[in-house]
């Protein structure tokens, strides 16, 4: 039998992990600091076991055949996902794929190992909300590649109550600052769009919330393009918007001024240094103490137009507060870990570097563990 080997018990990993060991499955926990992964999984029955962190310690407890988990940061992925070539292990993470990662997609063939990635959140469950709105769309009466496609995708994690910053941080904020320097490329009005200053794009995005429409802003992050083959829209469709992107609440444009001016007129010879200060100060008066809660936003839009027609309008709207189980960020991140970890188990992914699956089962099961975990999850048509 399989074992599991889960690598990291931070804040996003929790739910997932404690999910596969109550599924009976045989977990090896590895952590830097042992006493804290047993204090995280305390009350937890089942057959599991828990080390001290290192590539050493995997290579001694994972045999040819398991599956390792990397909730690890993500320079570490692949150093591990090279030593599940050499150990002939399965591996899952929940980060983007590298290009570094993408090169080991031969040898995991050759050796018929499934490295599997995207799996989390954003990205994660997004995708299958794209993979399955593309799917339905196709097999419309409305289908047509010469109709005009607007594709948005946003997620958000947010405190459950909007504070003066407009956000909230869970872990270090130098991230989140540091992606406010790196260039977004999306589509706009059919042509490409770059972006190297985020906060000169926020735009209002209202969504449909079950008390009435709300108002949140969004910016497009990260280089969007590389999606539209994924999401199986590069097949001649006629593409008018394709963005993916950020929410944040209402105001948080003005409420980050400061931050913007600031890290726009970085001298680059200092940057590093400066961020490490600004993010250390934000981390002081903005993280998440005991006790308060967080929130997370996902949508998922596809609209099709044929002239000035609508044609086709559906979109995927998901609202989740944490609980007791753990925040809204850990169980959607790592409970979608935990089922691409049973998807391989079960021979249900193919070998290979891929990212979150698109067969139409597996993108249903998905789907239907998100709305179990969230407050609000919907699929709206916008023409019925």
């Amino acid at each position: 039998m399989a074992k599991i080997h889960w690598l990291g018990t931070g804040l996003s990993a929790i739910p997932g992990l404690k999910m596969l060991i109550e599924n009976k499955h045989s977990v090896i926990v590895y952590n830097r600091t042992v006493d804290k992964a047993i204090e995280a999984l305390s009350g937890v029955n089942g057959d599991y076991q828990v080390v001290s962190f290192s590539l050493k310690a995997i290579e001694q407890h994972a045999s040819a055949g398991d599956i390792v988990i990397s909730m690890l940061p993500g320079n570490f992925h692949v150093p591990v996902a090279e030593l599940c070539l050499s150990i002939t292990a399965h591996f899952v993470s929940s980060s983007y794929i590298s290009d570094e990662m993408r090169v080991l997609n031969d040898a995991a063939k050759e050796k018929n190992l499934c490295f599997v990635n995207e799996v989390g959140l954003d990205p994660g469950i997004d995708h299958s909300m794209s993979h399955a709105l593309v799917d339905d769309y196709k097999a419309s009466n409305e289908f047509s590649s010469t109709n005009e496609h607007s594709f948005l995708s946003y997620c958000g994690g947010l405190s459950d109550v909007p504070n003066d910053f407009c956000y909230k941080f869970s872990w270090s904020p130098l991230g989140v600052l540091k992606a406010l320097m790196s260039t977004s490329v999306s589509i706009r009005d059919g042509e490409v769009y770059k972006v190297t200053k985020p906060w000169e794009s926020v735009e209002l995005y209202p969504l449909p919330m079950p008390w009435g429409k709300d108002e949140f802003e969004v910016y497009p992050n990260r280089d969007s393009l590389p999606f539209i083959k994924q999401y199986q829209m590069d097949d001649g469709l006629n593409i008018k918007q394709f963005v993916r992107g950020t929410l944040r609440y209402k105001g948080w444009k003005n409420a980050w001024g400061e931050i913007f001016s600031e890290v726009d007129s970085l001298d680059s010879s200092k940057a590093e240094e400066r961020l490490k200060e600004i993010s250390d100060d934000l981390w002081n008066k903005y993280s998440y103490k005991d006790g308060e809660v967080d929130r997370v936003i996902l949508t998922v839009e596809l609209k099709v137009e044929n002239g000035s027609k609508i044609v086709w309008h559906k979109q995927y709207l998901m609202d989740t507060l944490g609980n007791d189980n753990g925040s809204a960020m850990a169980q959607l991140v790592s409970c979608s870990v935990a089922l691409a970890v049973e998807a391989v188990l079960g021979n249900e992914i193919p070998s290979g570097v891929t990212a979150a699956p698109h067969q139409s089962e597996l993108v249903s099961r998905w789907l239907e563990q998100a709305e179990d975990i969230s407050d609000h999850f919907v699929l709206i048509d916008h023409l019925n």
